[in-house]
């Protein structure tokens, strides 16, 4: 591969190859200084990305691609759309779940097609690093540069065909591949994503304050969630979709070719109550292969605490109870709260519940 044409054939063969195994887009970006590794390097500064350390630890790594794979000249960024469609009108007593964890989770599905990428790069000669949203790398910046689409003012990448609802991989390669060039922002004067937001975790375009978020806050946080902050989490038991829900580009957004996604009755169909009366080993079989097990049981139960204590009733104080009584720390203290909370919605004395 010495030519300028055998590159852009090789490129050809690599985006039909990425296509056949199920990829919605296949994008080349040159392994460049990321556009925002200065305003990252900041918002590490200010705390804003919480108790997510990892983001720390891995800065330089971050900031430089040469630091996560040596010698590195490409990246090539992959999306693959997850979107299943408008959910139906669902009543609070069953809680929401993001989009994005309704069916398997997406890092095993991906996962194994960029082995098969990686192969097919290694055909070439090529040194290969890939990762599915768990790499030192700011994939959204090697994302637009790309042109998978542009930076929302929700800190999300946005495609005009696609909208907001795919998930992205990247992989480093030592092989030079003809880059892509970005899209323009065409976000205009809207602020909707902005608007949107529950707790007001985006302080200003295409900032993020992680701490007030509450996908931070239902899945990257361990301990307990701040007082102030939890009757703004409403019934999300898993994370937030506000701020995509609402941008004017889904619109266009078409329903995901990949069957691994499809919802399943444990993320859409389950009272809040029942979850509670899930053991440890309940709820690693309920959730086997989906994005939720990563939270455990301990947080996800303190989750559906706080979403009763929202939007619960009378009926669920008895399942309240029990799990106040849980060994876990962390479920007794949110269930605790959640029982004040229907208490004093409702008028009950304590002495009423049976």
């Amino acid at each position: 591969m010495t030519t300028q044409t055998s590159k852009i054939e090789l490129k050809a063969q690599l985006v039909s190859f990425a296509r056949q195994i199920g990829f919605d887009s296949c994008r080349i970006a040159a392994c460049d200084t990321p556009a925002h590794s200065t305003e990252f390097r900041q918002w590490l500064r200010d705390g804003a990305h919480g108790e997510m350390n990892y983001m720390r630890r891995g800065e330089e790594k971050r900031c430089d691609p040469q630091k996560v794979l040596p010698g590195a000249r490409s990246i090539v960024v992959l999306a693959l759309n997850y979107f299943q469609g408008h959910a139906a009108h669902r009543a609070a007593a069953t809680g929401k779940i993001a989009r994005y964890a309704w069916g398997d989770d997406y890092h095993d599905v991906i996962a194994a097609k960029l082995t098969k990428l990686g192969q097919f790069l290694s055909g070439f000669g090529g040194q290969q690093k890939s990762y599915v949203d768990t790499g030192p790398i700011l994939e959204r910046d090697h994302a637009a540069q790309a042109g998978i689409g542009w930076h929302g003012k929700n800190t999300m990448l946005i495609d005009e065909g696609r909208g907001t609802w795919f998930f992205l991989a990247e992989v480093l390669t030592t092989l030079e591949l003809p880059p892509d060039q970005p899209v323009r922002d065409r976000c205009g004067t809207c602020e909707r994503c902005i608007k949107a937001c529950p707790t007001g975790a985006i302080t200003a375009p295409h900032r993020l304050d992680a701490r007030r978020c509450i996908s931070y806050l239902t899945i990257e946080l361990k301990g307990s969630i701040p007082l102030e902050l939890r009757p703004l989490i409403a019934d999300r038991i898993f994370g937030c979709d506000d701020c995509l829900d609402v941008c004017p580009w889904n619109r266009f957004a078409q329903t995901s070719h990949e069957t691994a996604f499809s919802a399943r009755k444990s993320t859409t169909a389950m009272l809040l109550r029942e979850y509670l009366e899930l053991t440890d080993a309940e709820f690693r079989q309920l959730f086997k292969n989906s994005p939720i097990k990563r939270i455990k049981r301990r947080g996800f139960l303190r989750n559906v605490c706080v979403a009763l204590g929202n939007a619960g009733d009378v009926s669920d104080l008895p399942a309240l109870e029990r799990a106040a009584a849980d060994p876990e720390p962390l479920i007794a203290e949110h269930a605790g709260w959640a029982i004040g909370q229907i208490r004093a919605r409702y008028g009950v004395k304590e002495e009423a519940i049976i």
